[in-house]
């Protein structure tokens, strides 16, 4: 290690959900014109349009739903190691999902087949959805244990977690209710920018659309709603599920 010399070079960043696609903003991947990872809608936005220009009372509201670090009460750690004897490979990673990381690993990572790798997942020290996803640290000991012969280990200091585990929410979204001269209501518009963090993670595309979009309505009966989501690349930390995933995000809206 103590040959290795890094030669760093300073960059222009962006790192504020609002502005990530702005004229000015640095380009983050050049296969993401604009750094928008994705425009995602769901609803009927004819019904709702007809809703609004009907209504005798629009209310709009501006909200920010700040990004959440996650912090779990013991760090990340993996320990990866093959047997040459057998060509298997055996990891032991504080997970929530163990599972899922053996499909990912295997098929899309080491390509081997997926009875040739067996994941262990013991006390996993706390997580809240951060520790579901597959994270790199996982991929790279596994690989280096067969590479080097031996069993390699990792584990993430405090401060190393604040960088590398997947962190949650970060919207900002304008909400708009049009209701009758009595207060009822007659639609919901909803226009979301969710910022993704510089790379996705496992389910990062699901949670600010489908577990996001299709909870708007809550407990209350609402005719027509629709549903807008610009999902952006930024120079932050990947943002995945936390705590709820999506939901706590349209109850704040909603309420």
């Amino acid at each position: 290690a103590a040959l290795v010399a890094v030669d760093y070079q300073e960059l222009q960043s962006v790192t504020a959900t609002a502005g990530a696609t702005g004229k000015d903003a640095p380009q983050l991947h050049d296969e993401a014109p604009g750094n928008l990872c994705f425009d995602w809608e769901i609803g009927d936005a004819a019904a709702v349009e007809a809703a609004f220009a009907k209504a005798a009372h629009v209310a709009r509201l501006d909200l920010v739903n700040t990004r959440m670090v996650t912090n779990a009460m013991e760090p990340r750690s993996a320990i990866g190691e093959f047997d040459p004897g057998t060509g298997r490979y055996t990891l032991h990673t504080s997970s929530q999902n163990p599972h899922v990381i053996r499909l990912l690993l295997a098929a899309f990572v080491l390509h081997i087949p997926e009875h040739t790798l067996r994941v262990v997942s013991p006390d996993v020290g706390g997580g809240f959805g951060s520790k579901i996803f597959h994270y790199a640290e996982e991929a790279i000991v596994t690989w280096a244990s067969r590479k080097v012969g031996r069993p390699v280990k990792w584990t993430a200091e405090r401060s190393e977690s604040f960088m590398s585990d997947a962190q949650g929410r970060d919207h900002v979204s304008r909400a708009e209710l049009a209701l009758d001269k009595d207060g009822a209501f007659l639609a919901l518009r909803v226009a979301t920018t969710a910022n993704l963090g510089a790379y996705l993670s496992s389910f990062a595309p699901l949670v600010p659309t489908y577990l996001y979009g299709t909870l708007l309505a809550g407990q209350y009966r609402t005719p027509a709603i629709h549903c807008a989501v610009k999902a952006v690349f930024t120079n932050t930390v990947p943002v995945d599920a936390l705590r709820g995933a999506g939901r706590p995000e349209a109850t704040y809206l909603l309420e």
